[in-house]
C-alpha cells in the first residue's frame, strides 16, 4: 500500500457523513438547514478547535472578498467558517476525496456553496496556475506529508505577490510521539518537522515572517480541558470521536502526553509574499 493509500485509509470513515447527520438530529438540529456553528464540534479538526481557526484569522487579516486555498481541507470546517464569518471565498484541496464529497455537502447544508468548493488533490503538486489565491491556509495537514519542500514552494507559488501563507500546525521535538495520534495510527504516515525546520523551509521560498507563536502551551491546557470535560459528561452527540470512533480516546491522550513530554509542539504562523 503506498503511503497516499495509507493516509486515505487512515481517515476515510464511510458512515462518516451519515453518523454526522444522525449525531444532528440527536443534538435537536435540523440537518437540511445548517450554520457552519451546528458543525464546529467535528469540522474543526485540529487542536484548539474553532478557538484557533478565528484567532489564526484575524491575525492573517484577509481582506474580505479574498480568495484563499485551504490546504488539507477535511470535511471543510475551517473553510466554511472564514467564509461565513470573515466573508473570504474558499477552495479546499484534501488528499481524500471522500473528505471532499463530505465538505461539499455540508457546504450545501449550510447555504454556502457560493463561497466554498472543495476537490482532490496532492499538496505537493498543486493544480493551480502560479500566483492563483491571494492566501493559503493549512491546519493540521503537514504531520502526513513526507516531502516538506514541495509542499511549502507550492504553497508559496500559487499565491499571488503581496498575498499571505498561513499555517497552524503540530511540529516535532523531542524524540518518536506516542501512537496512536489523529494524524496517525503508527509512524509509517508520520512526518514531523521541527518548528525551525519549517521557519527554514518557509524563509527558503522567499517568504517574510509576520507573526510566529509557539502554541504549545495553549494546546496542551486545550486538550486538557476537553478530555475532563468529556468524561465528565460522555460523548457529545456530534464530534471528533465520529471520525476514528473508539480509539479517538486513545489518540486524544496520547496528544497531551506527547505534549507533555515535549515530543511535539504546535506552531501558528502569518507569513508574506513580498
Amino acid at each position: 500500500m503506498s503511503h497516499t493509500e495509507e493516509i486515505q485509509h487512515h481517515y476515510e470513515n464511510p458512515r462518516l457523513l451519515e453518523s454526522i447527520l444522525e449525531g444532528l438530529r440527536a443534538s435537536g438540529k435540523d440537518p437540511d438547514h445548517l450554520a457552519p456553528e451546528d458543525l464546529s464540534a467535528v469540522d474543526e479538526f485540529h487542536i484548539r478547535g474553532r478557538e484557533s481557526t478565528t484567532e489564526t484569522a484575524k491575525l492573517a487579516s484577509f481582506p474580505k472578498g479574498s480568495h484563499v486555498l485551504d490546504i488539507g481541507s477535511g470535511i471543510g470546517g475551517p473553510s466554511r467558517h472564514l467564509a461565513s464569518q470573515f466573508g473570504l471565498r474558499m477552495t479546499g484541496i484534501d488528499l481524500s476525496p471522500l473528505y471532499c464529497d463530505i465538505a461539499t455537502e455540508l457546504a450545501r447544508r449550510t447555504g454556502l456553496s457560493d463561497q466554498v468548493r472543495y476537490q482532490q488533490a496532492d499538496a505537493t503538486s498543486l493544480p493551480f496556475a502560479d500566483e492563483t489565491f491571494d492566501g493559503t491556509w493549512t491546519q493540521h495537514a503537514s504531520m502526513n506529508i513526507e516531502n516538506k519542500e514541495a509542499l511549502y514552494r507550492e504553497m508559496a507559488r500559487v499565491v499571488k505577490r503581496g498575498g499571505k501563507v498561513v499555517l497552524y500546525d503540530i511540529y516535532g521535538k523531542e524524540g518518536e510521539p506516542h501512537f496512536p495520534v489523529p494524524w496517525a495510527r503508527t509512524p509509517d504516515i508520520s512526518f514531523l518537522c521541527s518548528s525551525d525546520g519549517i521557519r527554514a523551509h518557509l524563509e527558503k521560498q522567499g517568504l517574510v515572517p509576520i507573526v510566529w507563536n509557539d502554541d504549545s502551551e495553549q494546546a496542551l491546557e486545550w486538550f486538557e480541558r476537553r478530555i475532563a470535560s468529556s468524561a465528565a459528561r460522555g460523548p457529545d452527540p456530534v464530534g471528533l470521536h465520529q471520525l476514528f470512533g473508539p480509539i479517538w480516546s486513545e489518540m486524544a491522550k496520547n496528544i497531551v502526553r506527547n505534549l507533555k513530554e515535549k515530543r511535539i509542539g504546535v506552531v501558528q504562523g502569518v507569513w508574506t509574499k513580498p
